[in-house]
This record gives C-alpha cells, structure tokens and sequence, in this order.
C-alpha cells in the first residue's frame, strides 16, 4: 500500500472569491433554492441591504429602492456613498470597511466586513458604484473576479451606493425568490427603523410606531387588550397577549431579525414573567403568564456575538463588552417601564390577570390528560409504531447539519416505506399516519392530547411546552396528489394553524412536491413535476418515450424516491402574509360549508399540473383571508 505523502505541495493557500465559494455555508448558511426564509438567496439580499441601513442610522439617507426581478437584485440608498478610492476594496477585500471603527458603527449588524464580499464571490454578475459629490466610480465582478474598473466621471445622480448581482446558478441551484419572504424582510427594516422609506419592486414600505405596527400587521385577530409599547435607550418592546395557542417573538439585535433568538429573548421572557409576579405578588407560573403572549424585543448590542455568520441567535452576554449583562438590563428595564405602565393602566393590568387565571385553569384541567398522553406517547415510540426517527435533531446545537433536520409526515404504509428506506437516517426521519386526522377545526387543546394522532405528532415534535424545543428544522407534509390526499393535506395544516400556529408563522412547514410523470427511453431519465416540464421531457427525448403517471407516492420506489428528498428535493413552503386571519381560513377551509371546500380541493387538484392553493374570485371575505394562506407558489 502506498504511503500517503505529505510535503510542500499538499499545502494550498486560496484567496477570498474561491475560499468562499468553496465553503459557502461559512458565510451565509445553507443554499437552499429559495422555498426557506433563510435560504442564502435571501441572505446575500439581507447583506447588500444592511450597509443601506447602517447609513440610515447614522443619519444618512432616508430612502432606500429594492428591485428584484427574473433573478437580478438591485439595491441603491442615498447615504454618503463609498469613498471613491475604496469602492474596489470595500467590495473585494476581506476585512475592509468602515465599521472597524467604532466610534461611527459601533452598534451595526456588519461587523466582519465580509458581507458584500460574500455576495459579490457568489454571484455570476456583480456590479457597484458609488456616487459622492457629483462623481461617480463603477466596477463589475463575475464570481468575484473583476471585470471592470471604470474611470471616475462626473454626474448628477444624487450620493449613494448602487450595487446589483444576479446569484450564480452553479452554486444556487434552480433558485426563485419568494416575494413574500422578501416583503416580510422590508417590513422588519422599517419597523426598526422609524422613518426610513424602502420602495421594493416600486411598493412603499414604511412605519411610524415601529414595533407596536409589526405587532398589529401580524397578529391573527384582535389583541386581549391594548398593545403595550414602551422603549428606552437601546431596548424597544411591544406585547400583547392574543388567543391562540403558544408564545409568540420577533426578536432583533441591531436591526438583525434573530429568528433563532438568543440572550436578549431568553431574558424577555424571564423578565416579563418576574415583573408581572412582583406587580400583582402573586407566585404566578411562568408558562400562564407567557400563555399565547405575542411580542417583539429589539435591542442595540455593541460589538454583538451571534451564534454564526447568518446572525440568527445572539450569544452576547452582556449589553457591550465589560458592561451590564443582558439578562440584568432587560430585567431593569421591564421592571422600570412595565411596572410603571401597569400602575398607570389598571384596566389592562386585569385583563392581564384575567388571561393567566384563564390560562391557569386550562393547565390544571389539562394536567391530568397530559400525563396519560405522556405515557402514550412513550409507549408508541418505544414500540417504534409511528415515528422512524432520524439521529441528528434541530437541538444539536453543535451540528452542522441540524438545519436539515427533517420529519416527513406521510399516509399509508408503502409510502412511508418508500420514504423510510430511500431516506438519510442522519437528518430525515418519518412519521406515518393512519387514515386521515381528525379535523380539530374550533376544538380546545384538549384534542391533542385525547386524539392518538395529534399526541403523537405532537410528542415526536417535542414542542408540548416549549417552541424551542421543537426536533426538527423542516416538517413536510407529504401526501398524494389525489382528493385525498389534498383532503389529508388541508386536515394536518388545520392542526398546525389552530394549536401550533408558530410553526407555520416561523416557516418550519413545507408540501413535499413529487414528480407527476416519469419520461425515459434507453439513454435517460426525466422526472416532471407538471405538464409542461412533461412536454418539454417528451420533446428533448424525441419520438414514443415511455411515459409512466405516478398516481400515488407508494408507487415510487425506494430507488427512486431517494431523487426527490435528497439534495434535489422541492419543498413548497406554507406561508401566512401579515393580512391573513387564521380564524377566517380555517372556517372557509375546515368549518360547516362542506359544498364549498368540495369544489375547492376539486378545482385546484391538477392531476396533469402542480397543486396549488388559488381561489376564486368571488368567493368572499374569507377566500380573501384563505388566499393568505400559500401552500404552492
């Protein structure tokens, strides 16, 4: 056997461009193809944008325009500009920038000076130029590479950056953008920033009471009682409590969207739960305070810790190196302001005691069949009856791969054989149902815990008492594209929206999408997902191919199902624009107007073509609200 050589030669340096391109994930997270909020489409969007916002809070330019469209993104503030000379460096050095100095962006989210570079490494075009003082420079990029450097000329555009990229299809893979995700991600920018005016795609965003207007643009139905803003130095907070199920945040740090959460999250829901008990000196549980809690928390860190370059989960400890921890400044803040708010406010203060009363009575009428369902549960998983898990969880922290955590909830035995057997069992795991669930339309939670089904998906997600603790980064509904299985679909979704809302709100729940048809001859394969990618298949192949009608996913074999849930996998995400009433979709889609949801899973089942969720046009105020609801694009 030959000894492995070890010299000189095996000692490879790489410049900026290919270091990134080699190890992507290191700088913006997964790829994805744009069916996840945090895909690195939207990441390398979110880059280019914050350097805009960081002009915004220094006082520099007011406005900033977004453009996307067929894939190219165009973004262009009116700050002071990039100086001139630097335009080149800024865009192309790693560690170059002007937020090492503190003094001027000691509280920007862009600390490492990698960003734009990223984005610039990662994309097949590449253009910036900046404007200052009536001069204007201009370079472009392919994958990093400079292409143009051009002379410095004169203008009248008024000072500013522009910077636009197209995302290289070799490493984002047959990608699209989502326009709702990108909707969501201008409305965060100008709820934390009160004044800016940020037209995308020509549509204005803008807020005037900042995180009090996030909270009533996303809430679904009426707040309990008035929404309490209240803010101070580096901490803004708004809350409210609502009536669904479960414990509600949006959480930033300097502007970030920490989806993830992190120290200040942690210390708001440990706060408000001590505040709260003090105020009325009563030994309160902290579950019934926080019960069906909506609430936003942004904070202004110095010089911030996140958990990894995507900026998703703040791990600072202290509110600026050396300084007051976060756990102390929310804590006095929330003890300063809320407690004054509540003496000032009485009546809020007894609709607030009134909802964790409610909430204590719900838990302790519940106390007993949680138990039994506990047990159950244990039970079922020990016998392995319904759940094939997988070995690596969204709460291994230290794993790289637990963002493709994955949990496939699939009907009847040979599809979720299928599944289970073509399966990665590091980071895929199935669950199998039985027959179709019950529809929990208008029922209490009591249901889940008395219906075997619900118990059981419920207990493989862990998320019983604590969102955080939920197993698995993605859950897939994956059904037939029959009647059916559109029923089955619209019945697990009902479940998600009624008790764990959440879920769906944080962007965990996707649709499996299979191929309809299977076009082959003797030299290739084609898997098509509609009729027109079965057209296409028929004509790139030529004459008589084979052409074989998947009509349920327990006619595909393990052998082929390993295709569509691996590294090409299309999953549809189900999404809730901020208009959408979650009351009023599950009334149109699950209540007592059985005639009506008849027709609409007949209409949008398309056997020849993809499913998808569109409704008429004369269908009321609830097909407005159901039309929120997104289940295909």
């Amino acid at each position: 056997m030959a000894e492995n050589q070890y010299t000189e030669d095996n000692i490879r340096s790489l410049d900026w461009k290919e270091h990134i391109r080699l190890r992507p994930g290191m700088y913006i997270g997964k790829l994805g193809d744009g069916a996840a909020a945090d895909d690195g489409i939207y990441i390398l969007v979110k880059e280019v944008v914050d350097n805009c916002i960081d002009e915004f809070v220094m006082g520099n330019g007011k406005r900033v325009d977004i453009k996307v469209k067929d894939g190219k993104v165009s973004v262009r503030d009116y700050g002071r500009g990039i100086p001139l000379g630097k335009v080149i460096d800024c865009v192309s050095q790693i560690n170059t920038g002007g937020k090492y100095d503190s003094k001027a962006f000691k509280k920007s989210v862009g600390l490492n000076g990698v960003g734009t570079k990223a984005v610039n490494a990662l994309s097949s075009h590449f253009m910036v130029y900046s404007v200052r003082e009536g001069e204007k420079k201009q370079a472009s990029f392919v994958r990093g590479e400079l292409v143009e450097d051009a002379a410095v000329v004169k203008t009248d555009e008024p000072n500013g950056t522009y910077v636009e990229f197209i995302a290289d299809e070799t490493i984002f893979k047959k990608y699209a953008f989502k326009t709702a995700y990108l909707d969501k991600m201008m409305w965060n920018y100008c709820y934390l920033n009160r004044g800016l005016a940020m037209y995308f795609n020509g549509e204005k965003f803008q807020s005037k009471d900042g995180l009090k207007d996030l909270l009533e643009n996303n809430m679904d139905g009426d707040p309990l009682y008035p929404i309490i803003h209240i803010e101070d130095e580096d901490i803004e907070v708004a809350f409210t409590h609502g009536k669904t199920y479960g414990e509600d945040y949006y959480s930033f740090v300097n502007g970030q969207h920490t989806t993830q959460g992190g120290t200040h999250q942690s210390a708001f829901r440990e706060s408000v739960a001590k505040v709260i008990r003090d105020f009325y000196n009563k030994n309160y549980e902290a579950s019934d305070i926080r019960q069906s809690i909506v609430a936003a928390i942004a904070v202004k860190v110095i010089e911030p810790v996140f958990e990894s370059q995507t900026k998703t989960k703040l791990g600072s400890q202290e509110i600026e190196p050396g300084g007051k921890s976060m756990r102390a400044f929310i804590n006095d803040f929330l003890k300063d302001k809320l407690d004054n708010y509540l003496h000032r406010n009485p009546e809020v203060a007894e609709l607030i005691e009134r909802k964790i009363k409610q909430s204590e009575r719900e838990r302790k009428e519940l106390s007993g069949i949680r138990k039994i369902a506990r047990d159950r549960a244990k039970k079922a998983n020990l016998h392995n009856k319904k759940l094939r898990d997988c070995r690596i969880h969204l709460t291994d922290l230290k794993d790289e791969r637990r963002e493709q955590t994955t949990m496939f909830i699939t009907e009847g035995d040979s599809a979720s054989g299928s599944i289970t057997k073509s399966r990665d069992v590091n980071t895929q795991a199935v669950f199998s149902l039985r027959g179709k669930p019950l529809n929990c339309y208008g029922l209490t939670k009591k249901v889940v815990y008395e219906n075997e089904e619900f118990n059981l998906i419920q207990a493989a997600l862990d998320i019983e008492d604590d969102m955080d603790n939920l197993r698995y980064n993605n859950i897939v509904v994956a059904t037939d594209a029959d009647v059916d299985g559109m029923h089955i679909r619209m019945l697990l979704l009902t479940f998600f929206l009624q008790f764990f809302p959440d879920l769906i709100k944080r962007n965990h729940v996707y649709v499996l999408q299979t191929p309809l048809f299977r076009v082959r001859n003797k030299k290739k394969t084609i898997y098509c997902y509609s009729e027109d990618e079965r057209r296409s298949a028929i004509e790139e192949l030529g004459k008589n191919p084979e052409i074989t009608r998947f009509k349920g996913l327990g006619e595909i074999s393990p052998d082929e199902f390993k295709h569509f849930i691996g590294a090409d996998i299309r999953l549809e995400p189900v999404l809730l624009s901020k208009d959408a009433s979650i009351d009023s979709i599950l009334s149109y889609f699950m209540g007592k107007n059985t005639p009506e949801r008849q027709d609409f899973i007949i209409e949008n089942l398309r056997v020849e073509k993809d499913l998808a969720v569109e409704l008429e046009e004369d269908k009321g105020i609830a097909k407005e609200d159901s039309d929120n609801l997104e289940i295909a694009s």
